[in-house]
């Protein structure tokens, strides 16, 4: 059975269950999904798992994002993006590159942010932007996000310098929403801002020049092996075959002496399971090799 992640090079304009749909009829099976959401109009890395690779997506979805970013100085849309309607212009004509990089090191670091009210985040069941399109009014809460990084490379001014276009790169957590970084901006510049172009150019250790278009992999779909994928994410550990045999059953082995998720390997390479140190033992998290290599037998425990 094939398994293993799929690096997609998303185009702007498809959502990501879009991605997902096309994966999943070029691999010939149902059993696909995404790590991390992106918006229609961003583009880059997305991160799809196929068959038992789809196990590894709750543990690539914590990791840290890198983008490139387009924000425009002077507007503020109801979407917080080029895609929604605008709701205010200032002119921002006044607005210095130090003043900008200052915004920027004041939008660095452990901040709280309050997600853009058409997120997908649900409100008693119903998704933000749903409610919002709706015509109600949305609030939602701050929460604790991380920007590792947020650099500015150029400001260029535009409309006879009304309007400022700032391109940046941002390294943040997971949870961070860039439209939202765009916003806040914007509102600390007292300009108001929005994004207008937006690239993911890594996910965890993922990177853009791994990516392959759909075009690309129409031709030739190219997937990541379940155990390099795991070795690129993970702590490795390697085992002995007793150590393998044991945790193919599902049984605990000796700690491993780490307080995160190790990815264990068995003698032959393959990805065995995923270990976590609990007391005297490891405990297998997720179990990927049944004895004798028999898809399936994997079980989660």
């Amino acid at each position: 059975m094939l398994s293993g992640l799929v690096i997609v090079d998303k185009p702007q304009g498809w959502t990501s269950h879009d991605v997902v749909g096309r994966v999943r009829r070029l691999a010939g099976t149902r059993k696909v999904g995404h790590a991390g959401t992106l918006d229609p109009m961003a583009t880059g890395v997305l991160v799809v798992g196929v068959n038992r690779a789809t196990r590894l997506l709750s543990y690539i979805v914590g990791t840290s994002k890198t983008y490139t970013a387009t924000i425009r100085l002077g507007q503020s849309t109801v979407t917080d993006d080029a895609e929604g309607e605008v709701v205010s212009e200032t002119i921002a004509a006044a607005v210095t590159e130090e003043q900008i990089r200052e915004g920027a090191a004041r939008l660095t670091g452990e901040i709280l942010q309050v997600p853009s009210s058409v997120s997908a985040i649900k409100i008693a069941g119903q998704r933000s932007y749903a409610r919002v399109r709706a015509g109600e009014s949305v609030e939602l809460e701050a929460r604790p996000i991380t920007v590792h990084s947020f650099e500015i490379h150029d400001i260029r001014r535009e409309r006879g310098g009304r309007l400022l276009d700032v391109d940046a790169t941002i390294r943040c957590s997971s949870g961070t929403y860039i439209r939202a970084l765009a916003r806040d901006l914007g509102a600390d510049l007292g300009v108001g801002g929005h994004l207008t172009a937006l690239r993911r150019t890594q996910v965890g250790p993922y990177r853009i020049d791994a990516a392959r278009t759909l075009e690309e992999l129409a031709e030739d779909l190219e997937i990541l092996p379940l155990a390099e994928a795991a070795r690129a994410l993970l702590p490795a550990r390697e085992l002995s075959p007793e150590e393998a045999i044991e945790l193919s059953f599902g049984r605990r082995i000796a700690p491993s002496g780490r307080d995160d998720v190790t990815a264990a390997f068995g003698p032959d390479g393959r990805l065995v399971a995923l270990l976590k140190d609990a007391g005297p033992a490891a405990r297998p998290e997720l179990v990927f090799a049944a004895q004798g290599g028999d898809a399936k037998g994997e079980q989660p425990t």
